[in-house]
Parts: C-alpha cells; sequence; structure tokens
C-alpha cells in the first residue's frame, strides 16, 4: 500500500499546467532612498512627503470586496541601513482598541507590513504593531499558510493614538533580515485589523476562500538604490541561571549556572546558531492531558532554542488554518534532554543550529549532545546513555510555487544507533496543495517504510481533502521523532459544497461528507466510517462546526459498531472578551481500563480584558467515561484559571492554577500553581523569574519505609531566575 502512493501524487500534478494571473500585478510601491534618519515616535514629519503612498486597501472580511469602513495610509522609505514604514489609521478615538501586551502577544487594533525579500513567492518576513506600540514579528511560510513566530528580529516601532485615529512607525534594519541583494523589487502587502467591527483589509486583493497568499503580493522598486548593508552580524546573548529545586523534608537544592547563545549571520543567507551549557527547563508546565488511546500523547515544544529557526526542518504541508492534515513529525525536539521516570532530566551539554538559503535552495543542520543520566524505574536501576543527536536539511523551491526536500534524523550512543531519513515537498497553486512525505527508519539494521499525503482544495463553490497515512509495522522513531502508529494505515477523504454570502448575518458555509478507513496491524482488521459535518461563521465574529461519523471497529478482538459526533464553537464578539466550546460522545474502545464503553467530553475556554492591561481566563475540560452496561465510570474535571498584569508593554505578571479533579475519590487529585515575571526590558533581553509548584496524592513513605496515609503533598518545588542580555555587532 506504502509504495502505491507515489503513483497518487503523480496523479495530481496536471493541476500545475493551470495557473491563476494574480490581481495585484499592477499593484507597486517606488522605495525612495532619503540621507536623513526618520525619528521613530508616532509622529509624520516633513520627511515622508517624500514617499511613495497608497490608500488603496481591500477588505477581506467581513464583507468580501466591499469598500473599507476606515481610511488607511500606507508609506515606504529607505536610508542606506533601514527601511521604513509609516501608516496612518483614521478612526474614530472610542472605537480603537489599545491593550498593553508582550512581544509577539498583541491584542487589539493592529497593522502590519509584509516583505517577500527573496521574490520566491513562498516566505516573506511581517512585522506587526498594534495601537498600544506591542510588536510581533513572524516568518509567513508556505505561501503563507503557516507562521512562525519563533522567529524575533531586531527592530523597533511605535505608535500614537490620536483623537482622529492613529499612527505607527517601524524601521527594520537591513542587517536583521535576509534578503537577495541581486534583487531590484520585494513582494509587498500591508495589513490592518479593527478591532470594532472584526474588519481585515489588505493592500493586495485575494479570494476569500483562499486568505492571504504571498504569491500574489504587490511589488515594493527599489528605485536607485539597492540594499547592500552588511555589518558583523553577530548577535551575543549571555545568560544567567540560578534553579531552586524542592528536594522534600524542607530541604532545598540551589543551582547557579551560566550559558552563552550565539547568533552570527555571514551573509544575508545563511545564520548559525551555538549555545553552551543551555538551560532548557520548561517555564510553565505542560497542560493536564487525558487520553484512553494506545498511543502516547503529544506535547508541544516550548524551548526556544529548539523552536528558534526550526522552520527549516519541518516537513512540508502543514496548514495553520487547517487542522486536516499534519505531516509525519520525524524530528520531535522534547526527545532530546528529555524527562525520565521519576523526573530526572537528560542534562543537554551543548547544541548549534545553522540554516540559511542559496538562490532556490534552503539547508540546515543541527547537532546536539546530551549526557549520560542514572534513574529509577518501577525500582529498578537504569541509565540514559550519553548520546549526540543530528539532522540535516535540504529543500528546493520548484515549479515557481512549490518544493521538494530532503530530511535526515539521527540518534547515536554508544551501542545503537537510530534514526530517520524522508523526501517530502508540496505542490500547490493559490487555492490548493498538495502534500507528500515518504520515509526510512532506521533501527541498527532494522527499519521499516512511512508516507503521507494531504491534498486540500477550497473554492468559492466547492471544497475537497484528502489525506492518507500509511505506517509500517518496523517504523519506529521513537528515539528521536513522533510516530506512534506502526502498523497502521489511516485515510479520510471529504467533499462538499460552499457557499458565501456577500452580505447578511452569515459569512460562509461548508458542508462536507466522506468515507474513512483506519487498519491498525495490532488488530489485523480495517475500520470504517462515513463522515458528515457542517461549518457555518457568521460575520459578526463567532462560528460553529458540527460532524459526525458512523461505522465498524474492532480492538482487542472486540467488533462493534463506532460512532462519534464532535461540536466546536468560538465566540470573539466583543473587543474585551471571547471564548471558545467543545465538546463530543464516542462510542469506542477505552484502552484505559480495557473494555469497550462510551465517552463524552466537553470544555470551553475565556478570556475577559477587564481593563488594558488585565487580562483573566480560563480553561475547563471534563471527561466521562462510561462503563460496559451503560453507566458512568468516572469523570475527571480539569480547570486552569489565570490572570495576567501588563502594566506596561513588555512587562508582565502571570499567574496559573491547573488543577484535577476525580468523581470517583471525590477529591482533588493533582494541583500545579505558578507564577511568572517577565520583562523584555530591551530588545532582545529578557528577565525571567519562574515559581512553580507540584501537588498530587501519589504514596508517601516515613523514614521507616512504611506507606503514609493518602494526602494531597508537594512533590516538586521549582524557581528559576533567568536574565539574557543582548550584545548585537
Amino acid at each position: 500500500m506504502i509504495k502505491l502512493i507515489p503513483l497518487f501524487v503523480l496523479t495530481f500534478t496536471f493541476f500545475l499546467l493551470a495557473t491563476e494571473g494574480s490581481k495585484n500585478e499592477d499593484k507597486s510601491l517606488i522605495l525612495i532612498k532619503i540621507d536623513k534618519e526618520i525619528n521613530v515616535d508616532g509622529i509624520v514629519d516633513d520627511v515622508w512627503d517624500y514617499a511613495d503612498s497608497t490608500t488603496n486597501f481591500f477588505q477581506l472580511e467581513p464583507y468580501f470586496n466591499q469598500p473599507t469602513s476606515v481610511k488607511t495610509i500606507a508609506k515606504v522609505l529607505t536610508t542606506e541601513e533601514a527601511i521604513y514604514c509609516l501608516m496612518i489609521c483614521y478612526d474614530n478615538k472610542e472605537y480603537i482598541q489599545a491593550n498593553a501586551g508582550m512581544h509577539d502577544g498583541y491584542t487589539g487594533d493592529i497593522v502590519s507590513i509584509m516583505l517577500d525579500t527573496f521574490g520566491d513567492k513562498q516566505t516573506a518576513y511581517k512585522f506587526a504593531i498594534n495601537a498600544s506600540g506591542v510588536i510581533s514579528d513572524s516568518r509567513m511560510l508556505d505561501d503563507a499558510r503557516n507562521r512562525d513566530y519563533s522567529w524575533d528580529g531586531i527592530w523597533e516601532g511605535t505608535s500614537k493614538i490620536y483623537d482622529w485615529g492613529y499612527v505607527v512607525e517601524m524601521k527594520i534594519p537591513y542587517k536583521s533580515i535576509k534578503y537577495d541583494k541581486n534583487l531590484t523589487e520585494w513582494g509587498l502587502d500591508f495589513d490592518r485589523w479593527r478591532s470594532y467591527n472584526k474588519e481585515d483589509i489588505y493592500w493586495c486583493e485575494y479570494e476569500q476562500s483562499e486568505g492571504q497568499r504571498i504569491s500574489k503580493f504587490g511589488k515594493l522598486i527599489f528605485q536607485d538604490f539597492k540594499p547592500t548593508i552588511t555589518g558583523l552580524n553577530l548577535e551575543i546573548y549571555p545568560v544567567g541561571i540560578a534553579k531552586t529545586t524542592y528536594l522534600g523534608d524542607n530541604k532545598y537544592k540551589f543551582d547557579p549556572s551560566a550559558g552563552l547563545d550565539v547568533f552570527y549571520n555571514p551573509s544575508e543567507q545563511l545564520t548559525f546558531l551555538l549555545t553552551a551549557n543551555p538551560d532548557f527547563a520548561q517555564i510553565e508546565a505542560d497542560p493536564f492531558d487525558f487520553n484512553i488511546s494506545r498511543y502516547e500523547s503529544y506535547f508541544n515544544e516550548r524551548r526556544p532554542f529548539f523552536t528558534e529557526g526550526n522552520e527549516v526542518f519541518n516537513p512540508a504541508g502543514r496548514e495553520r488554518n487547517s487542522g486536516f492534515y499534519r505531516p509525519l513529525e520525524l524530528f520531535y525536539s522534547r526527545r532530546i534532554g528529555k524527562l525520565l521516570p521519576g523526573g530526572e532530566e537528560v542534562p543537554l551539554i551543548f547544541g548549534t543550529k545553522a540554516f540559511g538559503r542559496y538562490g532556490d535552495w534552503e539547508y540546515g543542520g543541527f547537532v546536539a549532545l546530551t549526557g549520560e543520566t542514572d534513574y529509577v524505574d518501577d525500582g529498578n536501576n537504569m541509565a540514559e546513555p550519553q548520546a549526540y543527536f543530528g539532522s540535516a536539511r535540504l529543500k528546493k523551491q520548484i515549479l515557481d510555487n512549490s518544493s521538494v526536500g530532503v530530511l535526515m534524523v539521527a540518534k547515536q550512543t554508544k551501542e545503537n544507533t537510530y534514526g530517520v531519513i524522508d523526501i517530502d515537498g508540496a505542490f500547490r497553486e493559490s487555492d490548493w496543495q498538495l502534500a507528500y512525505q515518504f520515509a526510512r527508519s532506521f533501527d541498527n539494521g532494522d527499519g521499516d517504510y512511512a508516507a503521507s499525503i494531504g491534498f486540500r482544495n477550497i473554492s468559492e463553490k466547492w471544497g475537497n481533502l484528502f489525506r492518507m497515512r500509511a505506517i509500517g509495522n518496523e517504523f519506529n522513531v521513537s528515539q528521536v521523532g513522533y510516530v506512534p502508529w506502526q502498523g497502521t494505515i489511516n485515510s479520510v477523504g471529504l467533499t462538499g459544497p460552499m457557499w458565501y454570502f456577500d452580505d447578511g448575518a452569515i459569512r460562509n458555509i461548508f458542508l462536507y461528507f466522506g468515507p474513512a478507513i483506519n487498519y491498525e496491524h495490532a488488530d489485523l482488521y480495517t475500520d470504517y466510517a462515513g463522515v458528515i459535518g457542517f461549518n457555518m461563521q457568521f460575520r459578526d465574529g463567532w462560528g460553529y462546526e458540527i460532524n459526525a461519523d458512523f461505522g465498524k471497529s474492532k480492538d482487542e478482538d472486540i467488533i462493534y459498531d463506532s460512532y462519534s459526533v464532535n461540536l466546536s464553537s468560538w465566540f470573539n464578539l466583543s473587543q474585551t472578551w471571547n471564548a471558545n466550546a467543545w465538546g463530543g460522545y464516542q462510542n469506542t474502545y477505552n484502552f484505559g481500563r480495557d473494555y469497550l464503553a462510551s465517552y463524552s467530553w466537553f470544555g470551553f475556554s475565556a478570556e475577559w480584558k477587564a481593563l488594558d492591561i488585565l487580562e483573566i481566563g480560563t480553561s475547563y475540560d471534563m471527561f466521562i467515561e462510561g462503563d460496559p452496561d451503560g453507566n458512568i465510570e468516572d469523570i475527571t474535571y480539569n480547570a486552569r484559571p489565570f490572570f495576567s498584569l501588563t502594566p506596561i508593554n513588555n512587562l508582565n505578571f502571570r499567574v496559573y492554577v491547573d488543577n484535577v479533579f476525580v468523581r470517583s475519590t471525590d477529591r482533588m487529585e493533582r494541583i500545579i500553581g505558578g507564577f511568572l515575571f517577565s520583562w523584555n526590558f530591551l530588545p532582545q533581553s529578557w528577565i525571567y523569574l519562574a515559581l512553580n509548584e507540584f501537588g498530587d496524592r501519589s504514596d508517601e513513605y516515613d523514614s521507616n519505609n512504611n506507606l503514609l496515609p493518602n494526602r494531597m503533598h508537594t512533590t516538586n518545588r521549582a524557581g528559576v531566575f533567568k536574565i539574557k542580555y543582548l550584545y548585537y555587532f
């Protein structure tokens, strides 16, 4: 079955023969060079009279292709060292939402400039500022289907509110970004989000079924000038760390330490990242996860070293606005410096990355060394050996807006070699994408194959989605990746009509249906089902989706009628609060209890902007396990309330509690409390203070090894103070 997947990929290449001209081919701004540096203060100086400008903005939402409700002016200028952007946003002052926030944590009214500095029509930089002056930056990937918010540039910007609206100014040094020095023009777009009426407007025009696309950007044309600024481009981050860990019996362990992070850009197209004696402890604990499946839980990576510049190591095909298809995660960085049974953490001694591009090629490399660690598992003394981890990536742009690449990930210990190699890529146009991935694992001399494909095509009148994942019985990448579904083939195909409405309360409707199959070698059976779903979105900021599936399944030698119903909804009706709600019911096998029964869940999250500087919120989940007789076996409740205070931009206090209550015991079974102070006092320079306390009802013993009465007790208490300062050359 896996070997047939390349044939399926080839049948879709005929789509490449049909290309659509962009509506924005005539949109262009001239980048005029000036000799005077602009004061970035939100005041419109006379020098801006020299700039080329535009007021011709396009409304994408909530009323597609209708005149914008407010006027926006965008201008650009350049000096030898930096590009400047001015955006003048007219509005009623009472409607402007100016919330304080942290870097990349903005809300409220927002404007941004986007630059395709390589002219590849696939990637771009995005620089954004909200009405209170909070800045955000990211890399736009895969023709704007994805974002990498881990990228942080060194630039400046500010905003200033007036009675008639607000003004944003930005200064982006050329040495803080990568670009092709041979180009005479870059791709360009501007965006403005008006929170009062949920209005999203762009300089460039897009299709409402697609959203923004880098391949449809306008042009920023250099007039008698091309950026050539060079420098040492060296970023050095000394890091001071102090850890305190609770050992029990009112005893603590204090660990002062220091580290060094270095970013070096020897050219506009290459970056080296080196870290020595890094601290990879998470600031905030992972959220509670309730899992009744036979597969391990997945947790996102939160450690900055592994998230920064990670885009090049990601297989092609994932889309941030759609969770329908996810390529196999062959490089799962949480395997490096992992937590062992008993809470021991494997130390990471050294780590380095290099990534960049040359013409149509992108490349990346990663090497890390972890130390040997002793630990205890179920009373047995164990040792995690010293290991080297490595990854190499090479990717090439093909056919204007498509890509193909090779990825290798490996782990080497004294006795064993583990790893995987894959070929992946994506054929794409603005309204469709076909992603593919073929992989071979190796575990010393053993190994097997795996593959995945995903197709998505959404037009104004119809939607088509298909995904397939096939994993060989011996495909094991548990040492370096996250692919736990060994010996399975999973496939879903959905199709159905879409309706977009020019006016009225409803923005769009999608009705979809199709088949699904899931073969598991563990059961030697192919589950099958029919799927039907309905998605409706409203113009005032809320919507819902409901779907159901019905079929036959087999687990642990039991063949049964399987079915599920799922509901999700989202509410963004106000400038001061938003919420989400979800729930579902399923007839399935509960591997945690080893029987067939019902399983249902319900949850919601809500956030309230009580003040411009204060946010209060919570998430809540309820997991209901049935028994074979149709009764309720147990209910597990999880709540995670928090409050976040940002008295000024880039300074934040956050407190959260994560607790788990179980109905059968009628008591709290786990409590985690956390406090985090964050201060981004200078560009790329931070001070953190984190305090976390973990409590549960695990077994306790006295000094004579006698089991004590069960009670809630502290199992871990930890504090981390960290300071990181940027030296920029």
